[in-house]
């Protein structure tokens, strides 16, 4: 029997670490499953190369918190793990009716965002805000990465058209999809990824292989037939067997083309031999695109060698964020109440400080409208400038719909727009000022 391994997206309670279940398990057996609490989601620092990450995956992780439910054989896999031996019967009933039901505030998708800034805050019973932590790290890491790296090589490209290429090098079939989301989000014209194009309605482009024109004895033969059937549609492949003279042949060919694709080689001489015959035949209209493991530096490079290219397709750079594919993405409980009354939680290990309580993050700009510095606060507190996190769950249910990906990718464009430049450029530099409350340095400091 074979096992493709997709989650049922009816039942995706075990979708989490072990420990998350355990845990709640335990706050069930010691009475605390629906003590009040609230855990907060954010990065913890930024990685060296970059100066800003956009928020991104934040209606995947709400998709996910509205369908979280526990399948009968899920429950009886946890009944016979050795790990839940000694847990009561009424645990495993609970499941059997578990609903997210927590408050989630959070800052919408296309936004840049800093290190310490809360990008998610959850609110409820402390077993279901526990259990979705595994879920809401990885939903919302993966795609900030990626529409992070997205931005930048958008940035790189100075207007010309960047396309998702990378579905073939993501870390499966399902972070394809997620990344052509993100990178259509930062500001990515579309993907070749034909599914993003159907679920997401992205705009799409496919080449060709080197394989088709391999396939035809004559590559001359190859270009004319494929653009006699694409005619409309039709972007050949010059780098087979020699790059300049299948530039030639793909002329002489006579075969309907909107555009031709270098792979490899010297991106910078060849796309501007190329643009030489491509003009010479009179094929001025027809675009040259470039891929072939690009990234951003890449492109600044040969942008400012004036090299003529007019479309950038980016692969496994982008879908990997090869130059740094993770982030530092921690949930941890910041409030509390007890029987005792209302606690403020927080930790103290070396490097791994937290603040405790919920927060707020209000953005200020200066007379330009270009963001001047953030300011991290106790929710309750009122500041200067944009709040950021906003309600998006209450009890669990939508406040309302969710910004289309149009209307993200639209705040995305317009945040970048707004970053001090310095921010945009693709070296490190002054990191943007990101201030804590004394409010919250002194509660962290308090005598224990």
């Amino acid at each position: 029997m074979t096992q493709s391994l997709n989650p049922d997206d009816r039942h995706l309670g075990l979708i989490t670490d072990l420990y998350e279940l355990t845990m709640a398990a335990g706050y069930h057996v010691y009475g605390m499953a629906d003590e009040h609490a609230t855990f907060e989601l954010w990065v913890r620092r930024l990685p060296s190369c970059r100066n800003y990450l956009v928020a991104a995956g934040l209606e995947q992780a709400i998709h996910y918190l509205q369908h979280l439910s526990f399948a009968p054989e899920q429950i009886v896999y946890l009944r016979e793990h050795p790990a839940f031996r000694y847990v009561p019967n009424d645990w495993f009933e609970r499941l059997e009716h578990f609903r997210f039901e927590c408050d989630v505030w959070a800052i919408p998708e296309g936004t840049v965002v800093f290190a310490g800034e809360p990008l998610l805050r959850v609110s409820g019973p402390l077993m279901q805000a526990q259990i979705v932590e595994t879920y809401l790290i990885t939903a919302l890491t993966v795609q900030t990465l990626i529409a992070s790296k997205a931005a930048r090589i958008v940035t790189a490209a100075q207007g010309r058209p960047v396309f998702d290429f990378g579905s073939r090098r993501a870390h499966g079939p399902q972070a394809g999809l997620l990344a052509a989301r993100a990178a259509y989000l930062a500001g990515c014209t579309g993907t070749s990824n034909t599914e993003a194009g159907r679920l997401l309605g992205l705009p799409t482009l496919g080449t060709q292989a080197h394989s088709w024109i391999m396939s035809f004895t004559d590559e001359q033969e190859a270009f004319r037939k494929f653009g006699q059937l694409f005619p409309d549609h039709s972007t050949l492949l010059l780098d087979t067997y020699d790059t300049i003279q299948g530039a030639c042949k793909a002329v002489a060919s006579g075969a309907a083309m909107q555009a031709v694709r270098l792979d490899s080689g010297d991106l910078e001489r060849l796309s501007k031999e190329v643009r030489a015959i491509l003009d010479g035949a009179g094929r001025q209209a027809v675009k040259i695109v470039a891929s072939g493991d690009l990234n951003e530096y890449k492109i600044a490079d040969l942008l400012a060698a004036g090299a003529p290219i007019d479309v950038f397709g980016v692969g496994t750079e982008l879908v990997t964020s090869r130059d740094e594919p993770t982030l530092n993405v921690v949930y941890k409980l910041v409030e509390q109440e007890t029987p005792q009354g209302t606690v403020g939680r927080f930790k103290l290990s070396s490097g791994k400080a937290t603040y405790p309580y919920p927060k707020q993050v209000y953005r200020r700009q200066d007379a330009s409208g270009t963001f001047s510095g953030d300011r991290i606060v106790k929710a309750t507190s009122q500041e200067q400038g944009e709040p950021l996190l906003a309600p998006v769950l209450r009890g669990g249910e939508l406040i309302e719909a969710l910004p289309s990906l149009e209307a993200s990718r639209r705040r995305c464009a317009e945040q970048l727009r707004r970053l001090p430049p310095e921010l945009l450029a693709l070296g490190p530099c002054p990191s943007y000022p990101v201030q804590v409350s004394e409010e919250l340095e002194a509660e962290l400091h308090r005598p224990k």
